[in-house]
């Protein structure tokens, strides 16, 4: 599948097909089986073939700020920026394969690591913010997970002007607060304090917008993941005195947060192997720190 033009040096995108009518899907899959049949290469390819053949085929989700979302034409964020890392240091150029996500995160190993879409999009070689959980492991046995990179939690942003400090979410009653919709932050704030904060909570469509309307003081707090509130504050131009970001214990959040890295088919080890080394080399010299903070975002160890 040929790239789309290139955005920035030795990085390009591929672009992800329309989805067509259920009624089309048989077709779909007879095509990609009739290919099989007369012996044409899978997309996907071990270090050998990837060195041979120059490119890193990355696949990052879509609407996932501030890992990866589009800005203007073109895609940015910390997993586009750790993509063309991990090339620079393997020496490949990088094409992303950005993706939507899909009902589970198993559906979207399956499409963009060990099988591909049923449109022929995808796999691709290495596939980036996969949680990095042993029972999670143990359930997708067709890819191998590894090399974690980043810790996310869920957070509780309060505006102190309206509620000076916050020790569980009892202390909201009353108050208005935000978050994602479908987001276990909404699901948190939602059945918090007994239910007693439901008629106050509101629902957006995205976390950025939930922190938007709370610094525009029409909310007293949200539930976001860190790396949201952080990034957020850091393009708002706010002041962070202003505004707290409270790890709270909830039922339905995870009380850790969960670990993301890397996922490559099963039994791509060498891939893998070379893959955490470059990972571990763009730590050892910062350049994943800097990553990170040029969105505004603390590296949170996994």
């Amino acid at each position: 599948m040929p790239a789309c033009p290139v955005l920035g040096p030795r990085l390009s995108v591929f672009p992800l097909p329309a989805a067509p009518a259920h009624a089309l899907r048989w077709l779909c899959g007879a095509l990609l089986a009739g290919a099989a049949l007369l012996g044409m290469q899978p997309a996907q390819a071990g270090l050998a073939e990837i060195r041979q053949a120059g490119t890193l085929k990355v696949a990052v989700y879509k609407g996932l700020p501030p890992f990866s979302s589009t800005t203007g034409s073109e895609y940015a964020g910390i997993d586009v920026a750790l993509a063309k890392a991990l090339g620079k240091e393997l020496g490949l150029s990088v094409a992303l394969m950005p993706f939507d996500a899909d009902e589970n995160m198993s559906d979207d190993l399956r499409a963009m690591v060990w099988r591909g879409h049923y449109l022929g999009y995808g796999p691709a070689d290495v596939m980036l913010h996969v949680p990095v959980d042993r029972a999670f492991m143990r359930e997708n046995d067709k890819v191998l997970i590894f090399a974690p990179y980043y810790r996310e939690t869920f957070v509780l942003v309060q505006d102190r002007e309206r509620v000076p400090a916050v020790r569980s979410l009892e202390d909201l009653a009353g108050q208005p607060t935000g978050a994602a919709a479908g987001s276990a932050g909404a699901n948190a704030l939602l059945s918090g304090a007994g239910g007693a904060l439901r008629d106050k909570v509101k629902i957006y469509p995205e976390a950025d917008v939930a922190l938007q309307t709370l610094f525009a003081g029409e909310i007293a707090a949200a539930m976001v993941t860190r790396a949201q509130y952080e990034n957020a504050l850091k393009a708002s131009g706010q002041s962070a005195g202003r505004y707290a970001a409270t790890d709270i214990s909830a039922p339905l959040l995870p009380p850790r947060g969960w670990t993301v890295g890397m996922a490559v088919k099963a039994g791509e080890r060498e891939l893998a192997d070379a893959l955490e080394k470059a990972l571990n080399a763009i730590r050892g010299n910062g350049e994943l720190a800097r990553i990170f903070a040029g969105y505004g975002v603390s590296m949170q160890a996994p």
